[in-house]
């Protein structure tokens, strides 16, 4: 069973017309009809005259109609090439506070690239025009993941995100104006088909994309470049030179009219010479190498043209060149544009219709490469047509091109939607100071989108089809942190001790913005927390507001004879199981602890610390028994006041030992030490000291005998 399949591809200088029947394993041409434009109604390959253009689409229509007695109502036609815009882009996203990334996440950054592409397209184009892009495909050229190439970003932890994008763009204008003519002639578009994409498929199948080619499609007005690698198109491009710049260069050179010198143009490609009277009436003949060296400029002009686009799109010169279209036959081009990109010259080459395969003909045609981009609209918009499709976005109808499985995220972009803004903001983030150090405390993350395709819930990525409704509401923003003190220090730890026998249970201190507080207090912006553990003697007493008990107890210093010195023997001390302490010693579970009070310090004690005497003793022997004689010789004064050495000193207190005026002991110091009647001694009585007579006032010293008989 075959189909018959109408296609026209509409050009700058002609509109060529096709029938062709289609099988289940080849195509056949039946007919073709060819009609120059009669007026300047196409400009690089736009329509700016619908009305000129659709008068000869109809001759086209009506010719083949009247030949094969058939009624034409649907047509396959392609956009032109030269109207696509390609931009790659690059966007970013921070992930440190989303750590995991869903499909979903991934495809709304993709959708977001197209949008940017979108956005930077647009200020590129303003500067020469106001005309809207449509994306019609992207692809992804790679993610990233902190700055490496990553396979795919789907749960994976890192600090920054990245996709590269490669989107194609098409203006809506290029659609309007072919349906509009198309409307004029009786005709419906049946299948859209991008002309790049229509040469590529019928010269270089999927198989062959993995080599990097480029396909020029030189016509008249424009040469359209494709680029195919790694299995798939990767550019598009368009040189504003083409086949009328051969022309123009034929005209100037040999004084022709333009359509005279196109004619030559075609007659010497046809037959490698052809006879011309220029515009003084002298007739000539030129060969095809003559007219070769005449328009040399000409043709190295559109070569270098061609060349630097093709390396810019590629930046590199491609492996292989193929050439179709009109302007493709322009002698020599071949060598020049090899010359050019550096290649060899086999490696540039002009391909013909019988480089289709499984095409059959029915009709005497030419086998040139004019005919490459007709043939392969008819063939490429029934394989990969473009339809146009209406979908409601949130109340408002969009139209979009179904170039492939469209999915909400294309309706998104088509709507205007901004993806980057659909997502709910993380909540406000608290500023908290702990233990004197800043930290911040994140909200929570913004929720995703909410997707209803016909009153369901779906996600980003689902299919959509004509008539689909589609609503989508902003996420939810993220909320305020809602964190408790114990989620940041933790379990507290605990453990008892004993102070002065009563069991006290130590555990940490919670202290906020100067307020005790609990575990289970929800911390507010800018509040200071400080978390005072117990580990040490200190921490302990001040825990139970007795830190009195080191202050008073931190040192016991008096002034001594005008010099302050600290005397630790007149301090509590602290014991913690019955061993001395410090207040930094650190406390474990169940230890013991208490202030043992010392002595109370008096005078004598003072003076013992100090190793000092305020007495001198004297050593004799009375009457045959050994006596110590003692003798006061420093007086004490305390705060300015005499005081005896059991007077009790404070902290602080000033301490003078004052030297008494010096004193030899004498002889009746004797009897403050030992037991005689005084009364008793009468004259006749014998005192001796060291054998000889002595009276009461002589003076002593160490190791004398005294004798009273």
């Amino acid at each position: 069973m075959s189909e018959q399949i109408f296609a026209l591809d509409i050009g700058t200088r002609s509109v060529i017309g096709l029938l062709l029947h289609q099988t289940d394993t080849s195509y056949t041409i039946t007919d073709y009809v060819v009609r120059e434009h009669t007026e300047r109604s196409m400009l690089d390959g736009q329509i700016h005259d619908v009305v000129s253009v659709s008068k000869v689409i109809k001759e086209v229509k009506e010719q083949l109609e009247q030949k094969h007695q058939i009624v034409l109502r649907e047509v396959c036609v392609a956009a032109a090439g030269r109207a696509l815009k390609t931009k790659r882009t690059t966007i970013k996203k921070n992930i440190s506070l989303q750590p995991l990334i869903s499909k979903e996440d991934i495809l709304f950054m993709e959708l977001s690239a197209v949008q940017q592409a979108q956005y930077d397209l647009a200020i590129e184009e303003r500067e020469h025009s106001l005309t809207h892009y449509y994306c019609v495909g992207y692809s992804v050229l790679q993610y990233k993941l902190d700055q490496d190439i990553i396979g795919s970003l789907i749960d994976q932890q890192g600090e920054q995100a990245e996709v590269e994008i490669i989107a194609t763009f098409l203006p809506k204008v290029v659609v309007e104006s072919l349906i509009a003519a198309l409307q004029r002639a009786d005709l419906e578009m049946e299948a859209l088909t991008l002309e790049p994409i229509a040469a590529i498929n019928v010269l270089i199948p999927t198989s062959m994309r993995r080599l990097n080619v480029a396909l020029v499609d030189i016509g008249a007005g424009t040469s359209d470049i494709a680029l195919t690698d790694t299995g798939t198109i990767t550019a598009y491009g368009m040189v504003p030179k083409a086949g009328d710049e051969i022309t123009e260069a034929i005209s100037d050179y040999y004084l022709l009219d333009f359509n005279e010198a196109e004619r030559v143009k075609r007659d010497i490609t046809a037959h490698n010479e052809a006879v011309l009277t220029d515009i003084l009436g002298f007739k000539q003949t030129i060969s095809i190498e003559e007219l070769a060296t005449a328009i040399k400029p000409a043709i190295d002009e559109l070569a270098s043209a061609i060349a630097e686009e093709v390396i810019a799109l590629n930046a590199k010169s491609p492996k292989a060149v193929m050439l179709v279209g009109g302007g493709s036959l322009t002698p020599h081009l071949t060598t020049h544009l090899a010359n050019r990109l550096q290649l060899p010259d086999n490696r540039v080459a002009i391909r013909a219709t019988d480089a289709i395969s499984s095409l059959n003909f029915d009709v005497e045609m030419p086998k040139g490469p004019a005919f490459i981009t007709p043939i392969g609209i008819a063939i490429a918009a029934k394989q990969n047509p473009i339809h146009y499709i209406s979908i409601t976005v949130n109340h408002r109808v969009v139209r979009l091109f179904d170039v492939k499985q469209l999915t909400i995220g294309d309706c998104l972009l088509a709507a205007g939607i901004h993806i980057d803004k659909l997502y709910g903001l993380p909540g406000m983030a608290y500023m908290i100071r702990f233990n004197n150090q800043r930290i911040t405390l994140p909200g929570s993350y913004g929720r995703p989108p909410k997707i209803t395709l016909n009153n369901e819930l779906v996600t980003v990525n689902e299919s959509i089809k004509h008539g689909d409704v589609l609503n989508v509401e902003k996420g939810e923003n993220g909320k305020e942190p809602d964190v408790t003190i114990e989620e940041i220090v933790g379990e507290l730890e605990q453990f008892r001790i004993y102070y002065n026998n009563q069991p006290h249970l130590l555990q940490a201190e919670l202290v906020v913005n100067d307020k005790k507080a609990n575990k289970n207090y929800k911390i507010q912006d800018n509040d200071d927390i400080e978390l005072k553990e117990i580990n040490t003697v200190h921490d302990f007493l001040h825990s139970i507001n007795q830190i009195e008990n080191l202050i008073n107890n931190k040192s016991f210093i008096l002034e001594v004879d005008g010099k302050k010195k600290n005397f630790p023997p007149f301090m509590k001390q602290i014991l913690i199981n019955k061993h001395p302490a410090t207040p930094d010693t650190i406390l474990k579970p169940e230890d013991r602890l208490e202030f043992v009070e010392r002595k109370e310090p008096t005078v004598y004690h003072l003076l013992e610390e100090l190793n000092e005497s305020i007495y001198q003793t004297l050593k004799i022997t009375f009457n045959g028994e050994q006596v110590t004689l003692q003798k006061q010789v420093k007086n004490v004064l305390r705060n300015g006041k005499k005081v005896d050495i059991h007077a009790i000193l404070t902290r602080d207190d000033k301490i003078e030992l004052k030297l008494i005026e010096q004193q030899h002991f004498i002889f009746q110091d004797i009897f403050k030490f030992v037991s005689i009647d005084l009364t008793e001694i009468k004259p006749g009585v014998e005192i001796k000291r060291n054998g000889q007579p002595a009276t009461f006032l002589d003076p002593i010293e160490e190791n004398d005998e005294i004798t009273i008989k």
